[in-house]
């Protein structure tokens, strides 16, 4: 494994194994820990500058959470998403936002309300700019700011894991064609039911948008995979050429 981490800041106020899982679930998000990649313990220690025991400590809740999956006799891997993992999250996640953008219809207060409206605009710049980076945290700002509204926090927690499980995917299914577009309109009829106290609206409009979500990223994840085959078969057909001698080339010719 290259040396790809940060070493970590031992001034924060937080417990060290909190810390270094921290660092690693952002290395997973980001894709600099690639799912499939193995975990290798003392490599880590080394890239994080700390012992193993913190490291280990963070692997264990890293696999509670579902970024890594210990395999007996062989090892810890950053865990792949499949098809059905995918679904599933989708499926818990489309429950409990549909409860907590009901919920913030109730107890969203009027700052909360007048910074996302707020958000929807910037969000609508940045679109027009091609601001990707931007998109995407203002994107995560947003909703947020909309966990938070409906006032229950063991709520905001469940959400923000299963959110951050799909985190690595976020950009590739907002980079497909009016993806940023449709997003950004679901998210007006959100807020719009929101301001109005409309729970069942707002309920309605927040299982939408992740069903809208979801589809759009397995037709993404499908198109990269059909881009990737044909890249592979790309090589493979020039590799063959490159490879034939020369007589055999001069006689096709």
């Amino acid at each position: 494994m290259d040396k790809r981490l940060a070493p970590i800041r031992l001034d924060s106020y937080q417990p060290l194994r909190e810390v270094v899982c921290e660092s690693l679930r952002e290395a997973i998000r980001k894709g600099i820990l690639k799912p499939g990649e193995r975990i290798m313990e003392i490599q880590l220690a080394e890239e994080l500058g700390v012992s193993r025991t913190p490291v280990r400590e963070a692997i264990r809740k890293l696999e509670l959470e579902g970024y890594v999956v210990m395999m007996p006799r062989r090892g810890t891997y950053v865990a792949n998403m499949s098809i059905r993992d995918i679904n599933e999250i989708f499926e818990i996640r489309t429950a409990l936002e549909s409860l907590s953008n009901g919920l913030a219809a109730e107890h969203i207060t009027a700052d909360e309300l007048e910074h996302l409206q707020r958000l929807l605009v910037i969000i609508g710049n940045y679109i027009k700019e091609g601001n990707m980076d931007k998109i995407v945290e203002t994107d995560i700002e947003f909703h947020d700011t909309m966990y938070h509204a409906a006032r229950n926090g063991r709520l905001v927690g469940i959400i923000s894991n299963l959110r951050d499980q799909l985190t690595r995917f976020r950009t590739l299914s907002m980079s497909y064609p009016g993806r940023l577009e449709a997003t950004l309109d679901e998210h007006r009829t959100i807020v719009e039911a929101i301001a109005q106290g409309d729970r069942k609206a707002a309920s309605k409009a927040a299982e939408r948008h992740m069903e809208n979500s979801e589809k759009t990223l397995l037709k993404a994840m499908d198109a990269m995979k059909k881009q990737n085959e044909s890249r592979g078969k790309t090589k493979s057909r020039k590799k063959k050429a490159e490879d034939k001698p020369c007589s055999a080339q001069i006689k096709e010719q």
